[in-house]
């Protein structure tokens, strides 16, 4: 029996370049095999809730396969803090079920509607990977669908390799079943927050370096229109997760905080001329004036993991031409090369909304796994002309001081680009021939950065 699917178009969370594919719903994981095997022509992809910026998740004139209803907790062992899990559950579905009993994710991006599979897929990191590092790290075991139909129990034990290449392989390997993950126990749904505001560039990567082993999680806002003296001006927010007697009085229920709903919402699109340098200026004045030192603030999880969560559809504030998420990773020596990439950005007067800086520890053995030890600035641009131009620049000054982007943020750049900043690309694309011999898994960024060995005749790799 084939599949039923519908015509519809996606786009990343950014929303460049939409295109048409058809989109399947399964019921449940029975359904999986049957439409990698009978789909035909241009391959397929699951997707999540489409929070990945660029398009990993997208598959023009190809298939992709909505993982919304496979979203069943399967075993929780309440000792251990092990729960079992199918792709499509998110983050939020877990904190909903689990912070009241005291548990938090060991692992979380600046939202928290992503499933389980998109985290392993795309080896999320948060604001504590330079003490736990990513995701995947803290996946025990997962079950993968391969595109041949065979379900492979993977682990950092058994199938290591193929373990990996999933970790980060943006869905290529084939759909993540299920999963098994260590969540962190935590007493409050409250963290407990220093703020520090720190002048230039060099105050806040030197605060970064003396203090970072003090926090779990550590994040700075950069004002990414300074200039001069004040290049790289930040405020740094770093906590840790509150102890209950660390609470003030009053708060009689301390793993239930009153969520942050999205309550406000951009109902259109935002003419284009509201981010512009001016504008994003006077909030950035405001923004790090506002925010003077302070020691121990209590806030709840949601406004310090997850301050845009709030804010339904915020990615319209960027306009009908939506923007690109731009995540530098450099390494600890390259001090220089975020220099001049800011530099180089308040010299285009490119207005960046959003810029956020964290501290990277070591990396894990995913071939396409993105941090590694060093600093990792995002940035959030909207798209006006010229803007690739500038982007092709901030990509050679990464290469030139041995920097990478994050294939889950990126949409425009070029293959030769991601080959050149992920030296085992080719190991990747080995493994993931193995696993897929007739080329069944794809997706729009597969083909635009040749992130799948090319097919001959007969499902071989071509030369």
């Amino acid at each position: 029996m084939t599949e039923a699917y519908a015509t519809r178009t996606l786009c990343g969370w950014g929303r460049l370049n939409p295109a048409a594919c058809r989109v399947y719903r399964p019921e449940g994981r029975a359904a999986l095999g049957g439409i990698l095997a009978a789909d035909t022509g241009g391959g397929c992809i699951a997707r999540g809730l489409g929070r990945s910026y660029g398009d990993p998740a997208v598959n023009e004139d190809g298939g992709v396969i909505d993982m919304a209803r496979l979203d069943r907790m399967i075993a929780f062992d309440a000792e251990t803090g092990v729960l079992e899990c199918e792709g499509g559950v998110s983050l939020e579905d877990i904190l909903d079920v689990f912070l009241p009993r005291g548990f938090f994710p060991p692992v979380t991006p600046g939202t928290k509607f992503v499933t389980i599979g998109g985290a392993i897929a795309n080896d999320i990191h948060g604001k504590n990977h330079h003490r736990d590092g990513t995701f995947t790290q803290h996946v025990l075991d997962l079950e993968l669908l391969t595109p041949r139909g065979e379900v492979l129990h993977c682990s950092p034990e058994e199938n290591a390799d193929i373990f990996w290449a999933t970790a980060g392989g943006v869905g290529l390997t084939g759909i993540i079943v299920s999963a098994r993950i260590r969540l962190q126990p935590v007493e409050t749904a409250y963290m407990k927050v220093d703020y520090q505001r720190a002048p230039d560039l060099d105050s806040v990567l030197a605060a970064m370096m003396e203090s970072d082993d003090q926090y779990q999680y550590s994040v700075a806002w950069l004002d990414a229109l300074a200039s001069g003296k004040h290049l790289g001006r930040a405020v740094l927010m770093r906590g840790n997760h509150a102890t209950r007697a660390e609470l003030p009085a009053g708060i009689a229920e301390p793993l239930a905080p009153a969520r942050v709903r999205s309550v406000k919402t951009i109902p259109f699109d935002l003419p284009g001329f509201v981010l512009n340098p001016l504008s994003v200026k006077v909030f950035n004045t405001l923004f790090y004036a506002k925010h003077r030192d302070a020691q121990g603030r209590i806030v709840g999880y949601d406004p310090y993991f997850y301050p845009l969560d709030g804010i339904g559809h915020w990615n319209r504030m960027y306009g009908k031409r939506g923007f690109v998420q731009y995540q530098a990773l450099l390494p600890m020596d390259g001090a220089e090369g975020l220099r001049q990439i800011l530099e180089r950005l308040a010299a285009s007067r490119r207005a960046s909304f959003l810029a956020v800086l964290k501290c990277f520890g070591e990396g894990n053995p995913g071939p396409l796994s993105y941090p590694f030890a060093g600093y990792t600035l995002a940035l959030d641009l909207p798209m006006r002309r010229g803007l690739p131009e500038l982007l092709r620049e901030l990509d050679a000054m990464l290469l030139e001081h041995g920097g990478r982007l994050y294939l889950g943020k990126d949409a425009v750049t070029q293959a030769e680009t991601i080959a050149a900043m992920y030296p085992e690309l080719e190991r990747f694309r080995e493994i993931q021939a193995r696993l897929d011999p007739e080329g069944r898994m794809a997706s729009s960024m597969a083909r635009r950065l040749g992130l799948i060995a090319e097919r001959g005749e007969g499902g071989h790799d071509g030369a």
